[in-house]
This record gives structure tokens, sequence and C-alpha cells, in this order.
């Protein structure tokens, strides 16, 4: 007997489901794929949390984070910083409601980006061990704010279990602490919380941050004094608005014409320019932007991509700067050299980014390691789906006298950071960087300076290797040329071998002072701070 189809009326239940049960659901989306993960993610966004809100209140960061395991597989996780701390109208917010922060629609780096990163700790905790989530947070008025809360799954919105202000007497605290108990697993290898740390350090090498894992306390100094300049905040650049942002931002603007729309909503777009686009596409400069109709929006977004547009301003930008990345090599991997480059800022989009590399050689270095950093974030995972490991993979190493096929082989380790307004992360756990040309094109180009310097200093090393192994010969065999001369000519064997021995000392002196005169004027000093314009490097 055939089964009788369904009606419309039949299959009609649909309900709207909000983003914290959409998370609750898909919490591998957030980098909770599992439990050594997951551990990870809560310290890196409690982390990040602390160094963004040091770094914007210009304070030079110190973090504490505590690792405990209470039974099997469950753990007490503390983070707390010595930033401004949070206002107290805010803090529910901020970590009970998901998509709820201030850095998603303000075009400046950071840290983070979505609003998810915080609230997302509170959903996993929630849901692995049903315990809430407690926030200390105090703005150094003396006193301290206390919050146990839990996030309303159905409504996304904060649910406050208890609430209470204490005072701190003399002692006035600014900052926040959280504490989270969550299901995880901690292990000590290349993906783990000491090795995300580990490279927070090497890229932020002013924060001072103790670590108390259940295997002992460790501490990673501070190696700097000055924090990286402060970005400001810009406004988006027309190459990256696309028709349907750009029919959006018409109807919301404050602007009464199509032209100063042009100017005020967007950077470095001027009067002679709003005119062109709106000439371009046949639209009166001068009629209402909430006027414009559909067919127009696409008219005047074609119309953009006609217009020569300037760059958009890269003070918008918080790069390392070489100094920085050289302290944080030098502080935690002891190499024998160390270079680092920063290449000029570029653009993607219409978004502004910026490069920069460090390469360190010998030492304490024993095996090969390619560091992956986004807005000084140390990338742990997706090493293969990254942008940065794929340009890596693009340079010829041999051809600068390092082994290895795809990447380099010995003790080499590679830092590479990206720096920008809008990092193009492959997915919201914010692990791998996506394959934009411009971006690959970046990060090979300053690869390839780099290495370049890494070659000379290999090069002169191998020469040094030479001169000392001919130099060996010749002592190795002085004295039984003094022999055979005092046996021919009677001359004291003894007097002859010094003879030798200081022709030996003279020339060899002579040829490693010529070595070394040659090698500082090719730049093999790895700290010098030579300029690269904007079409620096070469494709290979």
């Amino acid at each position: 007997m055939t089964e009788a189809p369904k009606t419309a009326q039949q299959m009609a239940e649909q309900r709207e489901i909000s983003i914290s049960q959409f998370f609750e659901k898909n919490r591998h989306l957030l980098g909770y794929d599992n439990k050594i993960k997951a551990l990870l993610t809560i310290v890196k966004e409690g982390v990040d949390n602390a160094l963004d809100a040091t770094e914007e209140a210009r304070i030079l960061p110190e973090i504490y984070v505590k690792v405990e395991e209470l039974e099997k597989e469950k753990y007490k996780i503390i983070i707390k910083d010595n930033g401004p701390g949070i206002l107290k109208k805010h803090i529910p917010n901020v970590f009970g409601k998901l998509l709820y922060g201030s850095k998603f629609h303000r075009l400046k780096q950071g840290r983070g980006q979505q609003g998810i990163g915080i609230s997302g700790c509170v959903l996993y905790s929630q849901l692995t061990t049903g315990e809430p989530t407690i926030i200390h947070s105090s703005i150094g008025d003396g006193k301290t704010l206390k919050y146990t809360l839990k996030i309303d799954v159905k409504s996304n919105e904060p649910k406050i279990l208890s609430e209470e202000t204490t005072e701190d007497g003399d002692n006035k605290w600014h900052g926040v602490q959280i504490t989270f108990i969550a299901e995880g697993l901690y292990r000590e290898h290349k993906q783990s919380v000491l090795e995300f740390l580990k490279q927070v350090a090497i890229a932020n090498p002013y924060a001072a941050i103790i670590f108390d894992s259940p295997n002992g306390r460790m501490e990673f100094k501070r190696s700097a004094s000055t924090l990286p300049i402060e970005a400001k905040e810009i406004q988006p650049h027309l190459d990256g608005v696309e028709v349907g942002i750009l029919s959006r931002m018409l109807h919301e603007t404050k602007a009464r014409t199509c032209a100063s729309f042009f100017a005020t909503e967007f950077s470095r777009i001027g009067k002679l320019t709003a005119d062109s686009i709106c000439k371009l596409a046949a639209v009166d400069p001068k009629i209402s932007p909430r006027k414009i109709t559909q067919e127009d929006v696409v008219k005047l977004s074609k119309a953009t991509k006609e217009v020569k547009l300037t760059r958009p301003p890269t003070d918008c930008l918080s790069p390392l700067g070489n100094e920085l990345i050289e302290s944080g090599l030098k502080k935690e991997l002891s190499p024998e050299w160390i270079s680092a480059l920063s290449r000029p800022p570029s653009v993607y989009r219409g978004w502004p980014f910026q490069i920069e590399v460090g390469i360190a050689y010998g030492g304490s270095i024993t095996e090969p390691a390619v560091m992956r950093f986004a807005n000084k974030v140390p990338l742990l995972y997706q090493q293969g789906d990254c942008a940065i490991t794929k340009a890596a993979m693009a340079v010829d190493w041999k051809r600068y006298g390092v082994p290895g096929d795809k990447l380099p082989e010995g003790p080499v380790a590679i830092f590479i950071h990206m720096a920008s307004v809008w990092v193009p992360f492959t997915s919201e756990s914010k692990e791998a960087v996506s394959s934009y040309d411009e971006i690959l094109r970046e990060i090979k180009l300053a690869l390839q300076d780099c290495a370049r310097r890494l070659s000379l200093y290999l090069s002169s090393m191998r020469k040094a290797e030479l001169i000392a192994e001919k130099k060996q010969t010749f002592e190795k065999y002085a004295h039984e040329t003094a022999v055979a001369i005092e046996e021919l000519t009677g001359v004291p064997a003894k007097k002859t071998k010094e003879t030798i021995m200081k022709l030996v000392e003279l020339k060899w002196g002579e040829i490693i002072a010529e070595e070394q005169a040659e090698d500082n004027s090719n730049g093999v000093n790895g700290s010098q701070k030579e300029e690269v314009d904007e079409n620096g490097g070469e494709e290979e």
C-alpha cells in the first residue's frame, strides 16, 4: 500500500533558534573539537581579551593563568589581568550573551572580532559541567564586583545567579578575573596551553605571564617595556563594500545627499571622487540616499570599481616592529642568529593588512618550527589550511642554503605575523587565514627577503668552517715540515715551527678580516633595520 504524501500543513512546524542554541549544537565551530583543544580555547580567549584590554588602556600586561585538575577530565581555569576592568552595566552581556562586544563594528586592529569568544567559553563550561562562570572586575575605584552567571540558551541572554560588591580597602586592584569549570584534558605538546603561552610571550614580549599548570609554575618574563603603537579606528574602504552592504549603508546614513554619503561614510573619499562615482552611475549627486533605488545601488557599486581609489590609511594597524619580534624570539628561543622584517602595509578587499616575519637559527633551537600569528595571537591548529603555511611552502628554501623540500629543516624557527583590521579566518574558531592572493604574495616576499639574510649568514658560517679546517691542516703538518727543514738546512725545528705558525696566524687573520668586511657590506647582521620599499623583494 502506497504511503500518502505529507501536506504543507503537516510539514509546517518551523521555529526560530537563538545564536546560543546554534553554537550549543555546533560548538566545534568555536574551537571545542576535543577536550585538549577545548582547554586551550578557554585559555586563548581569556588571554586574548586580557591583552586587548591592557594594550588599549596603554598598560603593560601582567597576566595570571591557572589550570587546576579537579577530577578526571574536569578543570578549573582562572585568567586574571591588570587591565582597566569592565563597567558594571556591561559585565552580564559581555560574558552572558553571544555576539555582544565592542570590536565587531570597529575597523581597527584587535585580537577579538566577533563578540563570541569569551561568552562561548561560558557556554561550553555550563554545557559540559553545568557549572556557572565567576567574574571579578574592578575599575580601580576600591570596589570589586563579583558576578556568578550562566547563559539562557533559548533567549541568548545572561542568567545572573548572584551579584555582590566588596570593598578592596587600600588594595585598589583594577582588571578582570574569570573562573571557569569545564571539561578538558591537559597535555604538554605542540598544540597545548603551554605552547600557546610560550608563543604569546614571543609575539608579546612586553607582557609578563605567570602560568600555574598541573605540572608546576612557569613564568614568561617581560623583555620589553614599550607597547606597540596604538591602532586607530578608521571608516570602511569603498573597495571592500559589496552591493548588499552598500544598499544597507545608503538607507541607514545620516548624510543628506548621495555625494556626501560617499565622502563621510568611507575612508579617503573626497568630494571630487564622490561626484565622479555618481556621474559614472548616472545618479544625481544631490539626491537623498534613502530615495536611491536598488537598480541605482547596483550602478553605484559598479562605478566604484571604475574610479581610482586612494589606499586606506594604515594607522589602524599596530604592527610589532622588528625590535619587538627580535626581542620575543631572543627571549624564548635563545638563537645564535636572528633577523626580523616588516613589509609595507598592503590591502585585500579594501582591508589594510601588514606582514611581519622573523627567522631565528641555531642556539637552543633543535628542530624546525613555523609559528603563525594573526594580530599577535598564535595559531596552533589547521596549519595545512592556512595561507601562512601555504606561502611558506611556496618559498624555495634550498635556494637560500636551507635544506627541506617544502618547509625548512634543521634548527630554524620561522615567525610569521599578519596584522589587519579584519583577518579573514577560515572559520569562527580563528585558527587559519584564508588564502587571498594579496596575502600569499606579501608573506612570500617577506620570507624571501628574510631568507636572503639567513643565506648570507649560513654562507659566512660555511666559509669560516672551511677556513678553520684549512688552518688546522697547516697546523697539523707544521711540525713535520719544521723537522724536514732542520734535516736539510740545520735550522732548529722549534724555531722553524714558530715561524710557520706566525705566518699561518697572520694569513688567516687577514682572510677572516676580509670575510667579515664582505659580510657586513652584504648585511649579514640579523639585527639590521633596513627599510624595504613598497616594491621590495622579488618573485622567484
